[in-house]
């Protein structure tokens, strides 16, 4: 059965929750949720599984905190036996306007440190969603921003976004990275008001 590792980044802990940086849990949060299925705490990060017309599709969210994300990336891969050609990489982006996405099939870490580490473990040929979550933050106060919890209003306007990144990891895993960046990568330009 081919598999694939779908990685959700973030840090883990109540603290955490709902913040920007949480971003990545939060979109694999809504996909499990909407597959029923539940993360169970193992090695490295919580894990839920499911399968999509004979795919194994392996959720992770990391407990290494989000400068140490690698270490759980690399540690699944080995486990499961996947390429990291299956691998895609959920994070936030403080570069997109808030609920606006793009996919990518490498490149840099874009500045972000817990895909800056997975690159250091395993280079840099894996798929990412990057999720915006704005950067409406003065001058150097870019940790604040990303440690800040979402309002209820950013929430709504990051409610399609969760959608649609449920769809993006189906047609991953089905599609491959190239079909779904044709497909969707024009949608990630959020509709003006």
């Amino acid at each position: 059965m081919d598999k694939y590792l779908i990685c959700g980044l973030g840090n883990p802990g109540d603290e955490y929750a709902g913040t920007r940086h949480n971003t990545g849990f939060m979109v694999l949060d809504a996909f499990a949720k909407a597959s029923n299925i539940y993360f169970e705490d193992k090695r490295y990060g919580f894990v839920a599984e499911t399968s999509l017309k004979g795919r194994k599709i392996i959720l992770l969210k990391p407990t290494t905190f989000m400068n140490l994300s690698g270490n759980a990336v690399r540690y699944w891969l080995n486990e499961e036996r996947i390429d990291e050609s299956r691998l895609l990489v959920i994070s936030d982006d403080v570069a997109l306007p808030l609920g606006d996405f793009r996919l990518k099939a490498g490149g840099s870490n874009g500045g972000h440190n817990g895909l800056g580490h997975i690159i250091q473990l395993i280079g840099d040929n894996y798929a990412r969603l990057r999720i915006g979550v704005g950067n409406d933050y003065p001058r150097g106060r870019q940790v604040d921003w990303v440690l800040g919890r979402y309002s209820e209003d950013d929430l709504k306007v990051l409610q399609p976004t969760f959608d649609t990144a449920g769809e993006i990891i189906k047609s991953f895993v089905l599609q491959g990275i190239n079909n779904t960046m044709n497909q969707y990568n024009k949608l990630g330009k959020r509709k003006k008001q």
